[in-house]
């Protein structure tokens, strides 16, 4: 194998010059930029509560439902 000593042939391959990763990386920070934007925004505004006339949000139970109570002497032991 032939080495090439084209300094023209090594630049136009450089990692730099394809437009491709330029893309990805502009892609990738923006994403960033955004999450960043997203999470300093929701941090200023409260959440305001649902008012709802029901005991459910979409068919979800706002609070929990509470479990009669284990009995209070163990079942006897069958012989």
């Amino acid at each position: 194998m032939k080495a090439s000593h084209d300094i023209g042939a090594r630049t136009a391959s450089a990692w730099y010059r394809q437009p491709v990763l330029w893309l990805g990386a502009f892609i990738f920070a923006a994403s960033l930029a955004g999450c960043v934007w997203l999470i300093a925004v929701s941090v200023r505004y409260a959440d305001t509560p649902l008012t709802t006339s029901s005991h459910a949000v979409f068919g979800v139970p706002v609070t929990a439902h509470s479990a009669p109570p284990p009995p209070a002497d163990p079942p006897a032991p069958r012989p």
